[in-house]
């Protein structure tokens, strides 16, 4: 991500088809703290242009419009459509472009010059837009770590769906066949230095419950946030990776405790419920209070901006 600024971590990403006016007049109002409006898989291929259409007159209606932040997911690499969609959404209004099923560094690279050249024509400022790569096939997975150092990477994503479909697996509520890939996801993410990758969409969008439990198990993992295909998704999610009053509490309690041990000589301690304290753990605590910080500040952006 360098050159680029980090963004307060957003829990919801809310896709929108390009290609249906009703709903990309209504998805900046729904709620999500970031939105996708999409030119990839939800737009049939005989639509694909008036899709491209559509979502740069909205871009352009959105230029001095607040409000959530804007990614673009354009058509795969492997068609010849990717480059007329940056031809028509590179933006001031956008913040960065969703590139699916990516599968080397070199595509990145490949990816940058044509922003570069885009941002140019557009009047943009150069290096501006970042890029979301997504992670859905087994090559892509491999090079994964290639594709997190690319430039303009500010998070990876990850497809469950064309995932599972590649390698050729049936899924079960377990997640153990995407484990591993998910998990060296997180992993090459961390190690290129990027925020934390954003998880996959839960594609049974009356299943609330279903949504909570996978939601959590990719917390747990290490993703942060979640792409979300309604807006009756959007509250599940932002429960899940919003930290409670409580976590933030002890986590203040525990920044407090060892600062005063620090103060007193000491590098370690133990609170009075028994949880040893060290210099770790204060990190882990003081990283917690800050993502909070970071989502009231959005929390009340969002709000002025409604």
């Amino acid at each position: 991500m360098s050159g680029l600024q980090r963004p307060i971590l957003a829990r919801s990403y809310l896709y929108a088809p390009g290609n249906v006016e009703r709903i990309l007049q209504k998805v900046f109002d729904a709620g999500a703290d970031a939105v996708i409006l999409d030119l990839e898989d939800a737009v049939p291929p005989g639509k694909k242009r008036e899709a491209r259409r559509m979502v740069a007159e909205v871009l352009q209606q959105r230029k001095d419009l607040e409000g959530p932040r804007i990614y673009v997911r354009i058509n795969s690499m492997s068609t010849d459509l990717w480059r007329e969609d940056l031809e028509a959404v590179v933006q001031t209004a956008v913040h960065g472009i969703r590139l699916p099923k990516a599968e080397s560094g070199e595509q990145m690279q490949v990816l940058d010059r044509a922003l570069s050249e885009a941002e140019e024509r557009a009047g943009v400022d150069r290096g501006s837009l970042c890029v979301v790569p997504a992670v859905e096939t087994a090559v892509g997975v491999l090079a994964a770590a290639e594709i997190a150092k690319g430039p303009r990477a500010e998070s990876l994503g990850f497809g469950v769906v064309d995932f599972v479909r590649d390698i050729g697996v049936e899924p079960d509520p377990s997640g153990l066949q995407t484990l591993y890939a998910q998990s060296y996801v997180v992993l090459v993410s961390r190690a290129a230095g990027l925020i934390p990758p954003v998880a996959s969409v839960h594609a049974q969008v009356l299943d609330l419950e279903g949504l909570r439990a996978t939601s959590e198990a990719a917390k747990r993992l290490g993703f942060f946030g979640r792409s979300c295909i309604h807006p009756s998704q959007i509250p599940v999610v932002h429960e899940v990776f919003t930290p409670s009053a409580a976590q933030v509490a002890e986590a203040r309690a525990i920044v407090e405790a060892f600062n005063q041990a620090v103060a007193q000589g000491s590098g370690a301690l133990a609170m009075e419920s028994g949880e040893f304290v060290d210099k770790p753990v204060a990190e882990r605590a003081q990283a917690l209070i800050s993502l909070a910080e970071g989502l009231e500040r959005l929390s009340k952006e969002k709000s002025h901006n409604s």
